[in-house]
């Protein structure tokens, strides 16, 4: 008898049968095989389908709950055609303003399909404006002829940037209705039916109306819509805390900001604190948010 028998003898009380034991040890190795592939197949569903979809749209909700619609902060730039590119001239059309640049992979994708959407939609009210990050107007002038650009590009500017909230990354396009709000943020590359779908919606309102109905599709916690007045860019650079509007907060807790950041580790990688990172690298989206919730967290402590 050998070892599995004198096993299965002494908690079972019987004695297998010895042709039967390899038999049934396969089924089990081949069972144990199918519930892990199964378990692993389930996973990847989740992982790569399910799972992405759901946070999608929970965080699509949660930032369309998030408060109403800013209205869009205006500007007149300098268009690659030497004429001007101001939003008040586009009143009453559904807007998409693209940051884009010309050294950007995805907003090489991108604009092909900006150009076809334009002409899809162009009749209806759609119209594409793009901000090009580019240092020189030249290049983008040959881009711009060589995609066979159709809608409006103007150059853009750091202080642009900073009114719609600080432009990170690179594509990142807002979707703005006919009344002049802001009604979706999309940093990085995205599906061109993603802005297919919110377009639509927006076309189908009414002038001057705001659509409090309206979800926008596949926004993640980096798209949160976040626009500045003039008044609250120069508080932001005036700041001890530069990007963070210290208006209104007492000397005694700007202090207790400022030894608490100079003790937290920002977590960009740079390899500072977070107030050594504010002032090195003042367009730092983390140490930016990382101040800002200490600052939140001070103020409420205070209350």
């Amino acid at each position: 008898m050998n070892k599995d028998e004198e096993q299965i003898e002494a908690s079972t009380g019987a004695v297998a049968p010895r042709e039967n034991l390899p038999v049934k040890r396969g089924k089990v190795l081949i069972g144990a095989c199918v519930a892990i592939a199964v378990v692993a197949g389930l996973y990847v569903i989740n992982r790569n389908w399910i799972a992405p979809v759901a946070v999608r749209q929970a965080r699509a909700s949660a930032l369309a709950a998030a408060g109403p619609h800013p209205a869009a902060p205006d500007f007149s730039l300098a268009g690659i055609d030497g004429g001007k590119v101001s939003l008040a001239d586009y009143k009453g059309k559904v807007l998409m303003v693209d940051f884009w640049a010309t050294w950007c992979g995805p907003c090489r994708e991108e604009i092909p399909q900006f150009v076809e959407l334009q002409n899809r939609y162009r009749d209806e009210g759609l119209v594409i404006i793009g901000i090009s990050k580019d240092d020189d107007p030249e290049p983008v002038r040959r881009f711009y002829q060589e995609f066979r650009m159709n809608y409006p590009v103007a150059m853009g500017t750091d202080e642009l940037d900073q009114l719609y909230g600080g432009v990170i990354g690179l594509p990142t396009t807002f979707v703005i209705g006919r009344d002049g709000r802001i009604y979706a943020k999309h940093t990085g590359g995205t599906d061109i039916s993603v802005f297919e779908d919110e377009v639509k919606t927006l076309l189908a309102a009414k002038p001057e109306a705001e659509v409090k109905n309206f979800t926008p599709a596949a926004m993640t916690s980096a798209d949160e819509i976040e626009v500045k007045t003039q008044e609250q860019i120069k508080a932001e650079n005036n700041s001890e805390v530069p990007g963070v509007d210290l208006s209104g907060v007492s000397s005694e807790t700007v202090a207790q900001l400022k030894t608490a950041l100079s003790k937290q580790p920002c977590t960009c990688g740079c390899n500072m604190t977070v107030l050594e990172c504010r002032h090195k690298d003042p367009g730092c989206a983390v140490s930016r948010k990382l101040a800002k919730q200490q600052l939140e967290k001070l103020t409420k402590k205070a209350i």
